[in-house]
């Protein structure tokens, strides 16, 4: 007698769960970018803020339950892209096109250099190391933006950070991973979760905010490029 091997209504159900769990991502993003329109800034980056959640917790979901196994025809991968240039790209260049960021005269290329460069970001297949670093600016700039807002950034200083991270796309410094570079991976988190405190209470409290909450943006920000640049000098070996 064979033995069935397909997988059970019941792991189908939670594996498509997950699935939608990750779509909501796209809804989240929609209402960031209706909040950008509206010049609603600090309630864009709480529906981003909110997307980045479902972003960190839907991958170790996926893993648990076994999802590529059970639904092998859905590529969560690629949902996990399509949501991530959402969100990490499209919402926060709009806010670079249509915000008092940076000069007026810069806006618009400034937003077509993100969406533009993020594009190779995604279609790099070498784009992560072995062991979990990012080869190159990850195309995070819903975290780039915010520190403009943050800090009220002087828009021709904004201009050039967001020049050079374009161009940090294409070349190869290992940029450290938040959740999965294992090197100082506790201090890590910790400086993470410090940071998610500060981003809610900048959020909560309007731009720019108190010092304490730019006195951690600050530390996070030279912690993230000190680990960064420690490890420039390894070998950059691009995951399989």
């Amino acid at each position: 007698m064979a033995l069935d091997t397909q997988p059970k209504i019941s792991a189908i159900v939670r594996a498509a769960a997950v699935h939608i769990f990750t779509a909501t991502g796209a809804a989240l993003g929609l209402l960031a970018l209706l909040a950008a329109s509206e010049s609603h800034w600090a309630a864009s980056f709480a529906w981003l803020g909110a997307a980045l959640i479902v972003d960190t917790a839907d991958g170790p979901m996926a893993r648990r339950l076994e999802v590529k196994r059970v639904l092998p025809r859905f590529s969560g991968e690629a949902l996990d892209n399509i949501v991530d240039y959402l969100t990490y790209v499209t919402v926060p260049a709009f806010m670079v096109a249509r915000g008092p960021a940076v000069p007026e005269a810069l806006r618009l290329p400034l937003a077509a250099a993100i969406m533009m460069t993020s594009l190779y970001h995604f279609a790099d297949k070498q784009s992560k190391t072995a062991d979990n670093y990012f080869v190159g600016f990850p195309a995070i700039w819903n975290a780039v933006v915010l520190y403009c807002f943050v800090f009220a950034i002087p828009p021709a200083l904004a201009a050039a950070a967001i020049a050079a991270c374009a161009v940090l796309t294409f070349v190869p410094i290992r940029f450290v991973h938040p959740v999965r570079v294992e090197r100082l991976r506790p201090l890590t988190l910790a400086v993470t979760a410090a940071w998610t405190v500060a981003a809610a209470a900048a959020i909560a409290q309007g731009f720019p905010p108190g010092g304490i909450v730019q006195d951690i943006f600050a530390g996070a920000a030279i912690y993230g490029v000190a680990l960064s640049l420690t490890a420039f000098g390894e070998s950059p070996s691009a995951s399989p």
